[in-house]
Formats: structure tokens, C-alpha cells, sequence
């Protein structure tokens, strides 16, 4: 007789099924493994259920109106330049993982990029995001509000197929103190999901304290740099008032013909804080040098202000620029409007380029008091007004390479590569330098200037990337190269028409 009986014909059959069970999931591991190693060989996207990006990349929510999304395109344009309004996307659904609030810092366009970011990394995470608040505790003072400077219901509208925007956040998160940070520097998308992410889930509501410069300029994917150019160019339009006024302007300028608009960033702030002094009566440097050391938020106290005029790092003075314009050959009568706030020194220093230049435009010229009244005290609403003339005119010409400089240079790209002369400030001053001693004749200077600016007239080109040096290459909003294919077929169409 046998020790043991046989099993009996279920059991056997149950063994055999979970046999079957083991293969197959072994099987699928297998596979998956090998599906990840070869996704990875050949560039193709990580399967869906292994990517760990809870975003707007794909796969992280539903809208049927994914087209609007994927590709910026130079659209029709307005008097002012903007894009001609869309129809209303699909909205987007998708499980929001907490809410984002931001506070902007800094002027008018280092706030307009910073949204342009803060919207990318909030759609990339799966956020909800409130509308932003703006920086009221700068220099400037100025105590407008999001929906002062931008029409709120087209950048909440216009977005909602990418993410989902709220005015403010809901009741039961209002009296609670919001989790505060403020993200590192030039950051790419991996920072946000790896260290920031985390603490959304965790603490359901973030604030980010600082907005500049928080999201790198390269090796970003594609579409979320496209969506940067989205918000920029589509979503950041600026109030009825504003927009109104800015048409106004721009029409009476275009009723005596072409302009240039010169960027002259020669306010008191500037200097003071940048320390370039040059020209500036021994009073007025020490006035500057008061004020910015009155400021404990700005840490660089002692500045060599000669020397970083020697190294292309301060605005070009109104003399100086005076010098350049006619160097670059503009005609006596070329009608400049002057995009700036309050020049330092007012009228006197104004005084070499009005004499070789006449037909200087200010915007207290085109506008009733009046009409500006309203603005008086906004210094970012004022700045508005000229940035709508700026990226409206023939030819933008900026003094410095502050923010206002590079954001509007990167628009009038987008809009058709519209002329902007970058002045290479360090080889200007010792062109400058060397005519004022007289080792230059005045067409020797003129000469060395228009070779100097061949090739800086915003041709297309790519960003210059410096690895680990996200402040020496190019700004992503000067040249949004990822941005520009439209724009450079319209600007090749143009020219063989022109042939």
C-alpha cells in the first residue's frame, strides 16, 4: 500500500493554474524590462505606467484639444502686436495634486517671466495654481494687482486646457499659514518632481516667496519650452486700459511714419543699485551711493563703478548712446520714443541727444495728463505702455541688458524677427573712449560701430548654452529658439517677396 495518496484532481488543477499565474507574471516583468531598456536605447517615451511625470507631458490628464498645446505659431497680430485671441481651449482634467501660490519679485517682465515659468512648473506638476501676486515691497513700490497690469479672465481661460487657475484658494485653506520656500536658482523640471512635488503632497498648499529666474534656460523638454512661448505671447495679455492706451499710442506714432523706440534705462534705481556712476557729478554719486546702501535687501555695497563700465556691465549713458545712434547712421530726423521711466538728471542729460536727435517722443507727448493720470504712481503699469511701443516699433534699440531689454527682444523674435540692435556695450566704451582722446576720427568711429553691430540685428540663431552657468548664456526669453519655426518661415517669405 503507498505511503501517500495521490492528490486529488482539483487540488492538481489548482496547482497547475497557479503554475500558469506565476509564468505570466513573470512573463510581463520580462517584458516590461526589456519594453524600458530599448525605450531608453532608441529615445521613445517610458511606457505609461512605468513614467513617473504626474504632468501635462501626457498622460496625466484628458483634454481634447491637445493640438493647442503643442505647438506656438505666429498668429495674425493686432495693432500692439499681440496674437489674435483663440478660441476658448477645451479645459484639461486632471487630479490636482495641491495648490500653488506665487509671489512675483522684481519689475514688470522679470514678473512676466517668472508667471511664464511658475504656470510651466504648475502644469508639469499637476497643480492647481492661483493667480499670482505681484510684487508690491520693491524700489518701485507700485501697489497694482495680477488683474491691474493683465486680463485675468483670458490668462485663466486660456490656459485652462494646461492647467487648471483660481483666483484665490478655496475656504478651507484660507486661514491656514501656507508651506513657504522659495526654489533654487535655474532649476530644471527633475528638481520640481523629485524635491518639490513631495512637499505639494505633503502639505497640500506651497507658496513660492522668489519667482525669478527659478526654471533653467535649457534642457527642458519640448513642450514644456513651447508652453513658456504659450503663456508669454498668448496668455499674458495686458488689461482693456492698458491695451487701449498702448493702441492709442502707437497710432499716433504710426501717423507721421516709421519709429524707433530706444530703451534707455538711465533711472535713479538703476544706477544706485548697478553703481555705474560714469558722468554723474561727484554729488549726484554720492547721492546714488546713499541710496543704495539704504537698502539692506541689496547685498553688493562697494562697486568699482569704471570698471565694470570697462567691462560692458552699465547702461550706456544718454551721451553715449547719443554717440552710437549717430554712429549706426539713424538720420537727424529719425523719430526716437523714449521707453523709460524718470531719466536721472532729467532734461540736462537728456540734453546731447535732443539737440542731434529733435523728434524725441515721450509718452506725456501722445497721451492727455489726463488719460495718464490713472497711471501716475504705477510704475509696472507705466512700464506696460512702453513695452506695447516696443514691440510695435521698426526698431528697438535697448541701452542695457536688463530684463525689459532681452524679454522684448524675445517677443519681437516670435513676431517675425522685428529688428532689435544689441549693443555690445564693452567694445562700445572703448570705441567711445578712444574717440573722446581723440585716437579716433569720427568716421573711424562710425566705421568700427556699424562692423561692430553686423550680425547682432537678431538674425535667427540658437541660444547659447554654458553648462553649469546659467547667468553667462543666453536668457530663454530673449531667444526662444524652440519657439521661432513660424517665424522664421514668415521672415524667409518676406524676404523673397522683397526679392
Amino acid at each position: 500500500m503507498a505511503r501517500y495518496k495521490s492528490s486529488p484532481p482539483a487540488i492538481r488543477r489548482r496547482g497547475v493554474g497557479m503554475l500558469r499565474w506565476a509564468v505570466r507574471v513573470a512573463s510581463s516583468i520580462v517584458l516590461w524590462t526589456v519594453l524600458l531598456h530599448f525605450s531608453s536605447l532608441l529615445g521613445l517615451p517610458r511606457p505609461p505606467l512605468l513614467a513617473a511625470r504626474p504632468s501635462c507631458l501626457g498622460g496625466g490628464g484628458s483634454s481634447s484639444n491637445s493640438s493647442a498645446s503643442s505647438a506656438v505659431t505666429v498668429a495674425a497680430t493686432d495693432v500692439v502686436g499681440r496674437l489674435a485671441p483663440p478660441a476658448v481651449p477645451s479645459r484639461r482634467v486632471y487630479k490636482s495634486n495641491g495648490y500653488l501660490l506665487i509671489s512675483c519679485n522684481g519689475g514688470l517682465n522679470q514678473m512676466r517671466a517668472a508667471i511664464c515659468d511658475m504656470v510651466t512648473v504648475a502644469c508639469y506638476l499637476n497643480l492647481t495654481m492661483v493667480v499670482p501676486e505681484l510684487d508690491k515691497q520693491s524700489f518701485w513700490a507700485d501697489p497694482s494687482d495680477f488683474g491691474d497690469i493683465f486680463d485675468v479672465n483670458h490668462f485663466i481661460n486660456s490656459l485652462q486646457d494646461e492647467v487648471k487657475i483660481i483666483r484665490e484658494l478655496p475656504q478651507k485653506f484660507s486661514r491656514k499659514v501656507p508651506f513657504s520656500m522659495q526654489p533654487i536658482s535655474w532649476s530644471s523640471e527633475k528638481y520640481y518632481l523629485r524635491q518639490v512635488l513631495p512637499l505639494v503632497r505633503k502639505h497640500k498648499v506651497v507658496h513660492f516667496s522668489r519667482t525669478d529666474s527659478r526654471l533653467a534656460n535649457n534642457g527642458l523638454p519640448l513642450k514644456l519650452q513651447k508652453l513658456r512661448c504659450r503663456v508669454n505671447y498668448n496668455a499674458l495679455q495686458f488689461a482693456p486700459s492698458i491695451e487701449a492706451l498702448g493702441k492709442k499710442m502707437i497710432s499716433a506714432l504710426r501717423k507721421t511714419g516709421s519709429f524707433i523706440v530706444l530703451h534707455l534705462r538711465y533711472e535713479m534705481d538703476m544706477l544706485a543699485f548697478s553703481g555705474c556712476t560714469h558722468g554723474c557729478s561727484d554729488k549726484e554719486t554720492a547721492e546714488l551711493t546713499r541710496m543704495r546702501y539704504a537698502y539692506p535687501w541689496w547685498k553688493e555695497k562697494e562697486i568699482d563703478s569704471e570698471k565694470k563700465r570697462l567691462e560692458g556691465l552699465c547702461p550706456l549713458t544718454p551721451g553715449e548712446t547719443t554717440l552710437v545712434l549717430k554712429a549706426l547712421g539713424f538720420p537727424r530726423d529719425t523719430r526716437i520714443y523714449i521707453a523709460s521711466g524718470e531719466i536721472y538728471g532729467g532734461e540736462k542729460r537728456l540734453a546731447a541727444l535732443m539737440t542731434e536727435f529733435p523728434n524725441i517722443i515721450r509718452k506725456e507727448m501722445l497721451l492727455s495728463a489726463d488719460e495718464l493720470r490713472p497711471f501716475q504712481k504705477h510704475s509696472t503699469q507705466m512700464a506696460a505702455l512702453d513695452y506695447l511701443v516696443s514691440i510695435a516699433s521698426d526698431v528697438f534699440i535697448p541701452s542695457n541688458d536688463g530684463n525689459m531689454a532681452k524679454v522684448v527682444e524675445g517677443h519681437r523674435r516670435f513676431m517675425g524677427f522685428h529688428k532689435t540692435i544689441q549693443l555690445d556695450r564693452k567694445k562700445l566704451v572703448e570705441l567711445i573712449d578712444l574717440l573722446e582722446d581723440q585716437e579716433l576720427s569720427w568716421d573711424e568711429f562710425s566705421t568700427a560701430v556699424k562692423e561692430l553691430h553686423e550680425g547682432r540685428m537678431s538674425e535667427p540663431t540658437r541660444r547659447k548654452a554654458i553648462a553649469g552657468q546659467p547667468k553667462e548664456e543666453d536668457y530663454f526669453y530673449a531667444n526662444p529658439h524652440e519657439c521661432l519655426g513660424a517665424a522664421r518661415k514668415r521672415r524667409k517669405k518676406l524676404k523673397h517677396t522683397e526679392i
